[in-house]
C-alpha cells in the first residue's frame, strides 16, 4: 500500500516516520542493477548510501517528505579516472531540485495555470519559497521552450516596465520590460532592463511577417520604447497610455505657470 501511495517505479518503501506536528516522511530506495563504469567497463561497487530529502505532495492532509536513500557508486579499478558517481532518476526528482517530480509539476500548474502565488503554494507544502520558485522556473521554462506557437499572431502589442527587485547592499533597482498582447490581455514575454536593447532583440527574433501584422503599439511616453517601435515596428501606429496622457495634461498648467510667472528675484533684477 505504501508503494502504491508513493507511485514510483522500481521503488521499495523502507519505512514511514510519523511525528506529531511534523511532515510525514516516507523513506524509499530503488531496485537498481549494479552499473558498469562508463570508462573502463568494470562493474561498480557501492561506496556510500547518501540520504536526500525532497518535498512531496501532501498526504492525509499533512505535509510530506520523500526521503531517498541513493546509491553512490565507485569504479573498482584503482587506475580509473572516473572515480565515483551518484545514481539519479528524473522520475523521482529532477537533478538539483528540492521537490519530487510530481510535486514540481503540481506547483508549476498551480502558479502558471491557476495564478496562485509562490508563497501560497509553499505554505501548502510547508517548504521554502525558493524551493517552489526554482521548480516553477525549471518546469515552466521547459514548457515555454516546447511551445513556440504560444505567442500567436497579435495585431496590437504593448511595452511597460516593472521594478521587480532591489538587490545588493545599496538596494540597486533591477527593472524588467513586459511585452504583452494588448487585444487578448496575454503576457508574451519578459526581458531584462527598461531600455531599447532587449525589446529590440526580442522583436528581431520574430519573423518579419509576424512583425508586419502588428498594427498598434502602445507605450507610456517612454523614449526608449518609442525607439523600439520606430526601429522594429515602423508601420505600427503608436498609442500612448491614457494614464500618462492624463498625467501630462494635469502637469502642463503647472509648467506654464512657472514659465509665465518668473521668480521675484528675477523681477527685481529687471527693475
Amino acid at each position: 500500500m505504501c508503494e502504491l501511495l508513493v507511485g514510483l517505479p522500481e521503488v521499495r518503501v523502507l519505512g514511514v516516520v510519523d511525528v506529531v506536528d511534523a511532515p510525514v516522511e516516507v523513506v524509499i530506495e530503488q531496485f537498481v542493477e549494479r552499473p558498469r563504469c562508463s570508462s573502463c567497463g568494470r562493474a561498480a561497487s557501492i561506496k556510500e548510501r547518501p540520504v536526500v530529502t525532497f518535498t512531496d505532495l501532501p498526504c492525509f492532509g499533512r505535509p510530506a517528505r520523500l526521503v531517498w536513500r541513493k546509491h553512490r557508486w565507485e569504479c573498482t579499478a584503482a587506475c580509473c579516472a572516473v572515480g565515483s558517481w551518484t545514481g539519479e532518476d528524473a522520475r523521482i526528482a529532477a537533478p538539483r531540485m528540492g521537490l519530487t517530480d510530481r510535486a514540481g509539476r503540481w506547483v508549476t500548474e498551480q502558479v502558471g495555470r491557476h495564478g496562485r502565488s509562490v508563497s501560497g503554494v509553499a505554505d501548502d507544502l510547508a517548504c521554502d519559497w525558493h524551493t517552489v520558485n526554482d521548480a516553477v522556473i525549471a518546469y515552466g521554462g521547459a514548457l515555454v521552450d516546447d511551445d513556440p506557437e504560444r505567442i500567436g499572431e497579435p495585431d496590437a502589442v504593448g511595452l511597460d516596465e516593472t521594478l521587480y527587485v532591489r538587490e545588493g547592499p545599496f538596494r540597486t533597482q533591477c527593472w524588467s520590460t513586459q511585452i504583452v498582447d494588448v487585444n487578448h490581455g496575454r503576457l508574451l514575454d519578459i526581458v531584462p532592463g527598461r531600455d531599447h536593447v532587449e525589446p529590440c532583440a526580442w522583436f528581431a527574433a520574430r519573423p518579419e511577417a509576424w512583425r508586419a501584422r502588428i498594427r498598434w503599439a502602445t507605450l507610456d511616453l517612454s523614449s526608449s520604447y518609442r525607439a523600439v517601435y520606430d526601429t522594429m515596428l515602423p508601420d505600427a501606429t503608436q498609442v500612448a497610455d491614457p494614464f500618462h496622457v492624463v498625467r501630462v495634461r494635469h502637469e502642463a498648467p503647472c509648467i506654464r505657470r512657472r514659465v509665465r510667472d518668473p521668480p521675484l528675484w528675477a523681477v527685481a533684477a529687471v527693475r
